[in-house]
C-alpha cells in the first residue's frame, strides 16, 4: 500500500498511546494488566480527532500535572498538535467509587456467590460507563471521539489515579 494511503487510512485515529511515567504511582499486576489491555484495545480500534485538525494519525501521551489531566496530542512524527489540560476534580469521586467497587469485585471473585459477583460487576460497568460519558463531556469541544475510545481512555485515567 502506498505510504499516503496508509496515512489516509489512519487519519482520525490514535496509533500510539503512552502514559507519562512521572505520573504513574506504584501498581499491582491487575492495574498493569488493565493498562496494557486498554492501550492495546485503544490502538486497535478508536476514533480520535482533535477538533479543527484534519490530519492524523495521532499519538497521545496522558499524564497528570498538578491538579490537571494532560492530553498531549501529536502527529506520529512528533509534531505537536495540541495539549489539553483538564481539571481532575470532576473525576476524583468517580475514580474513588470505581476503585472501591473494583476492590470488592476482585475480592468477591474468590469467595462470593455468582449473584454477588454479577451485581458487583454490573456496578463496576455502570461506573465505567459514567466515567466514559464524563471523558466525552470534558473533551466535547476539544476532541471528536466515540464511546469505546472514551471507555478505554477512562481506564487509563484510573491507572494514572492509582497510588498503590
Amino acid at each position: 500500500m502506498p505510504r499516503g494511503s496508509r496515512n489516509q487510512e489512519n487519519a482520525g485515529r490514535l496509533t500510539s498511546v503512552t502514559l507519562d511515567e512521572a505520573s504513574l504511582g506504584s501498581s499491582n499486576d491487575e492495574i498493569e494488566h488493565e493498562r496494557r489491555v486498554a492501550i492495546y484495545d485503544l490502538i486497535e480500534e478508536n476514533q480520535f480527532r482533535p477538533n479543527g485538525h484534519d490530519g492524523g494519525p495521532y499519538t497521545l501521551q496522558l499524564g497528570i500535572s498538578g491538579n490537571r489531566l494532560v492530553f498531549d496530542i501529536r502527529l506520529t512524527d512528533g509534531t505537536p498538535v495540541v495539549a489539553h489540560m483538564l481539571s481532575l476534580a470532576p473525576f476524583r469521586r468517580l475514580v474513588k467509587d470505581y476503585f472501591t467497587v473494583c476492590d470488592s469485585y476482585y475480592a468477591a471473585i474468590r469467595t462470593a456467590t455468582p449473584d454477588r459477583i454479577e451485581a458487583l460487576d454490573m456496578g463496576r460497568r455502570a461506573l465505567h460507563d459514567e466515567g466514559s460519558r464524563l471523558v466525552m463531556e470534558r473533551l466535547k469541544r476539544k476532541v471528536d471521539l466515540d464511546f469505546d475510545t472514551a471507555r478505554r481512555l477512562f481506564t487509563l485515567i484510573t491507572v494514572l489515579h492509582w497510588k498503590g
